[in-house]
């Protein structure tokens, strides 16, 4: 009895092959935004070829496994493969998708580079007058702020011969060093630069470093304080990249949780 079952179980999966592999005629339709006619359906596997009609819909000879490709100027190229589904249901639905046609670029006036200099050239608008055209002297380095500016006043002024070999003062820089107000005028030097600083990791470098690394939130002002008053703070982190900083934040970190572990 076993073998006998076995051996329909064969045959109607030999016959189930034989229908599958046989070249049938397959409905179809389009579905797709705008005008469905005259989508070519082509079968590259049979060599078969059909068009639709106003609705979409088409008909076409196929097999299992044949390679169905629809091509139409306003819908992107598509391929569609014949399964067992759409054998048993003798049915092809197909999706096209707009085709987007890129036009050529076309610029209009001028090209901007993103380069300053080289669009500045390339641009109509007329440089103004600075100190060069008019001949006088002028200063092109980075401006100071107040604070700097402050701090190079008190260093400055001239030199005063006492009266004997290599003897010369610069009283200006001398009374301000031993009134403290030299040293007075470094520190806010020192802390517009540290502020400034800080601005930058607090909005920028340090949300990164808590993305990776685990700090109560309510430690983070404390943590960076504890940057702020390394010696090393403005060496590591002035005109540095941010990785750069971020990779000192990292160590500081480090740092600043064995001082609390050890404070607990």
């Amino acid at each position: 009895m076993i073998f006998y079952f076995s051996r329909i179980s064969i045959l109607l999966l030999f016959f189930s092959t034989i229908i599958h592999a046989q070249t049938r005629e397959f409905s179809g339709i389009i579905k797709a935004d705008g005008n469905v006619e005259g989508v070519h359906v082509i079968n590259k596997t049979a060599y078969r070829y059909a068009t639709t009609n106003q609705k979409g819909e088409f008909t076409i000879k196929g097999k299992l496994s044949d390679s169905l490709y629809f091509s139409s100027i306003q819908y992107m190229p598509k391929f569609v493969v014949i399964t067992a589904k759409m054998i048993e249901n003798n049915f092809i639905e197909v999706n096209l998708e707009d085709s987007v046609t890129e036009l050529d670029e076309v610029t209009i006036g001028k090209i901007l580079t993103g380069d300053l200099n080289s669009d500045i050239t390339n641009s109509d608008a007329e440089r103004p007058l600075d100190f060069y055209d008019v001949g006088i002297p002028g200063y092109t380095g980075v401006r100071k702020t107040q604070a700097e500016s402050r701090v190079y006043e008190a260093d400055y002024g001239k030199m005063v011969y006492l009266g004997f070999p290599y003897a010369m003062i610069n009283f200006n820089k001398f009374l301000n060093k031993i009134t403290g107000r030299t040293k007075k005028l470094k520190r806010v030097v020192k802390f517009e630069k540290d502020k400034n600083i800080l601005t930058h990791i607090k909005e920028v470098v340090g949300p990164e470093l808590f993305k990776q690394e685990d700090l109560v939130e309510e430690l983070h002002a404390e943590f960076y304080f504890f940057c702020s008053d390394d010696d090393n703070f403005q060496m590591r982190c002035t005109n540095r990249s941010d990785v750069e900083i971020l990779q000192y934040l990292q160590e500081k970190l480090i740092e600043f949780k064995a001082n609390n572990l050890a404070d607990n």
